[in-house]
């Protein structure tokens, strides 16, 4: 039986976030993981901007998670990325597809396309012309992923992928919604509420059907510790996490958390409004600040719909080293982690 294992690497604006699955005779097993903070302005919309703070960052994860493997899979922000359903005939192999798309590159993305990195996948027969075939096209600019390519061969890891966070986010989606129901036709919003911004997600079916962002997320309210206290950032986040601060409810929890439920409801109803006749099972909050105190009862009750926590692991076997409470804590804010990871499967 083959056994073969993969590191998602997700970086984001705050955090490096690693996880090691490890994928047996059809199972995945947890291996490793760490989530290591980042200075203030290396990344920036997803975006590396100081090398060398995200290297320090991956190297303390690696430190930490001590993974056995050295091969990873990584994902450039899903507004890089170029997507589009092309109709080709069926007869084409894959060295045909990529031929043509370099040909007709100009028709598909607009830049030149000695900087574009692309790849394709084939989706099938199309429902119109049983002569073609529909490829998906994924390109964006040869910088975004090298970037992410170089931060990772600078501690070592063998970049095997780099994928888009929207299909990562998908992947982990996927599996979320067959733990919570036992199958994945249900309609669920996904919420994952990030540092800076907050991912809104219509998953159907195992799929995203919609989606939208919302400029709020965790980085606010820790801004708002650190002027109210006079603390630096460090400390503005580590008595966001212990919530012992004096007036810290009144003061900045309560405003911050009906200003962040205000703005999920109103992604709610922008859904029923522009996409949705279809009706929400559930709400699954993610994200690192989803776990603010009273933001599930609060939103459950505005929704009035059920509202649960993501957690990904449950269930799942860990390696036998690893604090099962510590990676529950950790895990609303690794579903993009997660997704990637889960591409040892493929």
């Amino acid at each position: 039986m083959s056994t073969s294992s993969l590191l998602g690497v997700d970086i984001t604006s705050a955090t490096v976030k690693l996880l090691e699955l490890t994928h047996q005779g059809g199972h995945f097993r947890i291996d490793s993981w760490s989530v290591q903070p980042l200075a203030e302005g290396a990344v920036i919309e997803r975006r590396i901007r100081d090398m060398e703070s995200v290297v320090r960052a991956l190297g303390r994860a690696m430190e930490q998670a001590k993974p056995r493997t050295r091969r990873a899979a990584v994902a450039i922000p899903t507004s890089a990325a170029i997507t589009k359903v092309l109709s080709l005939p069926r007869d084409m192999s894959d060295e045909d597809i990529e031929n043509r798309i370099a040909l007709e590159s100009d028709k598909h993305i607009p830049f030149p396309f000695n900087e574009v990195a692309f790849d394709f996948h084939r989706l099938g027969v199309s429902a119109r012309h049983d002569d073609q075939e529909n490829v998906l096209l994924v390109a964006c600019r040869r910088s975004d992923t090298q970037l992410l390519t170089d931060a990772l061969e600078q501690v070592g890891l063998k970049p095997m992928a780099v994928d888009v966070e929207s299909f990562a986010m998908e992947r982990a989606c996927r599996q979320l919604m067959l733990q919570l129901s036992s199958d994945d036709s249900n309609c669920c919003a996904v919420v994952d509420i990030g540092a800076t911004m907050t991912a809104f997600h219509i998953v159907h079916d195992g799929r995203i059907v919609h989606s939208r962002d919302s400029v709020i997320g965790g980085r606010q309210l820790t801004d708002e510790i650190r002027q109210q206290y006079s603390l630096t950032f460090e400390e503005a986040g580590l008595a966001k996490k212990r919530g012992d601060l004096p007036d810290y409810e009144a003061k900045l929890l309560k405003p911050f958390r009906d200003g962040l439920v205000q703005q999920i409801m109103r992604l709610l109803r922008l859904y029923y409004t522009t996409a949705g006749a279809r009706e929400i099972d559930r709400i699954v909050l993610g994200g690192g600040s989803s776990l603010l105190p009273g933001l599930r009862e609060q939103l459950a009750f505005e929704s009035r719909l059920e509202v649960v926590g993501a957690n990904p692991f449950d269930g799942m076997p860990l390696n036998r080293s690893m604090d099962r409470v510590a990676l529950t804590r950790d895990a609303p804010a690794m579903l993009t982690a997660y997704g990637l990871a889960m591409r040892v499967a493929l």
